[in-house]
């Protein structure tokens, strides 16, 4: 008797030329991106967390969003996080997620959540090169910036 499982398939299409990617130098250019790519008809509604993916020369290879939540937080699980950064050969990561009530300032739980994907990027040789918060208007708040990364 044979045995049977499910396939698993990866898959990751583009196809816009690496040259042509955007290019990442500065919190600021990421948060411009972040934003102009965000849906503004519920950045002030529920909170949602994504990830800017980016080959080795900080172009972006896309942005995938890891959660949406309610209206004060949303759970990341890590583990469907790097799937998607292993899947997608990505080597450096920009953390980001909006506060729909305005608030730069980040939490606890923000922090708590960057210190985790940090330590567990170091295990595939992934930088986090930042983590971006978002709100409505547009303003955000870099951790790098900060020095709190």
């Amino acid at each position: 008797m044979k045995t049977k499982v499910n396939e698993i398939a990866i898959s990751y299409s583009g196809n816009i030329k690496t040259n042509l990617l955007p290019k990442i130098n500065s919190s600021s250019c990421a948060a411009a991106l972040a934003f102009e790519q965000w849906n503004k008809n519920n950045i002030e509604l529920q909170e949602t967390f994504k990830i800017i993916l980016l080959n080795n020369a900080n172009r972006v290879k896309g942005i995938y969003e890891v959660s949406n939540g309610g209206i004060t937080g949303t759970l990341v699980d890590v583990r469907i996080l790097f799937a998607v950064v292993l899947k997608s050969l990505t080597t450096a990561i920009i953390l980001l997620h909006n506060h729909p009530s305005g608030t730069l300032r980040p939490s606890e739980a923000d922090k708590s959540l960057t210190r985790k994907i940090k330590n567990a990027a170091t295990f595939f040789d992934v930088k986090v090169l930042d983590h971006i918060i978002l709100i409505p208007d547009g303003n955000y708040y870099s951790f790098a910036d900060e020095g709190i990364l």
